[in-house]
């Protein structure tokens, strides 16, 4: 009987977020090597290779829509043998773009899991704000309603370390108003824009002063990065003793969960096994939850 094929290798990819330039040439080596590429968009994947003078291998979609039930045909090839790129429409995948559930389920199965690294935006944003990078905090979307935006906000409020967002153009306008708001318009902060392209933009300034100057524009166009500066404060530490990071983590658990309490703490019950009533009443304590309840 033969013996099963060893399995192959997946490669997660990092591509140009604009430049073309900063592709680097292990990356394009791994795209014209694999097997299969995995892309976000395969159109766009597609126009990046014949840029590249890339003969196209196979190409298949795992987007968000569709990344979970895509899944195990991807793995069936590894499994086989084959080499897989995984790539998003630009940057590094997973960071804010589909490719964990892919990533989780290769090293499930054992199969090598390779990153190729190279841009990222929220790298690329920290690099050029001039703003302590030693100890940062990804956040990365902010929820699209306002109410929940600002639950997230308030829980980050007093974070010491410096925050790093992805905003959409269409909500940039607002996401700044509240940012403002929550957080302070004095607070520094520095919108960076199509970074690496044609129309790139880094501005530095006050919350408010971001809000005011966005908020006069007739349209913004372009992907957003938001650097902005944490509290200055020590890290709150709760009042259960050996509760320092519950804030933190709320904040995490928040954001996971688009900014709605009750399901953050549902999340954060089961991950650290407590009970939701217990967590609940900490984090009023802590003033991450109104008196109201865990929705307040």
């Amino acid at each position: 009987m033969a013996a099963p094929p060893e399995p192959g290798r997946l490669l997660v990819v990092a591509t140009p977020i604009g430049n073309l330039g900063d592709l680097s040439p292990r990356a394009k080596e791994a795209l014209a090597a694999a097997d299969l590429v995995a892309a976000e968009d395969t159109r766009r994947t597609g126009a990046l290779l014949r840029g590249l003078g890339i003969e196209a291998p196979a190409l298949v979609s795992c987007h968000r829509f569709n990344e979970a039930a895509r899944v195990e045909e991807i793995l069936d090839r590894l499994r086989a043998g084959a080499t897989v790129a995984l790539v998003t429409d630009g940057g590094t995948p997973t960071i804010s773009d589909p490719g964990w559930r892919l990533v989780a389920a290769a090293h499930r199965e054992g199969i090598p899991v390779s990153p190729v690294p190279g841009p990222a935006a929220l790298v690329a944003a920290l690099s050029a704000a001039g703003l302590p990078a030693d100890r940062f905090r990804f956040v990365g979307f902010l929820p699209s309603r306002a109410p929940a935006r600002r639950r997230l906000l308030a829980a980050l409020a007093r974070e010491p370390d410096t925050l790093v967002f992805h905003e959409a153009p269409h909500r940039l306008a607002a996401s700044l108003a509240d940012l403002a708001e929550v957080l302070g318009e004095d607070r520094e902060a520095v919108l960076c824009r199509e970074l690496t392209k044609l129309h790139e933009e880094v501005l530095r300034g006050t919350l408010g002063g971001l809000a005011r100057d966005v908020a006069a524009r007739d349209r913004v166009r372009g992907e957003i990065v938001l650097v902005v500066a944490g509290s200055g404060e020590d890290a709150p530490v709760a009042p259960a003793e050996g509760d320092p990071g519950l804030l933190a983590a709320f904040a995490r658990a928040l954001a996971r969960e688009e900014g709605d309490p009750r399901r953050a703490i549902r999340l954060l019950a089961r991950e650290t096994g407590r009970p939701r009533a217990e967590l609940a009443a900490t984090l009023r304590g802590l003033g991450a939850l109104s008196p109201g309840g865990e929705g307040g």
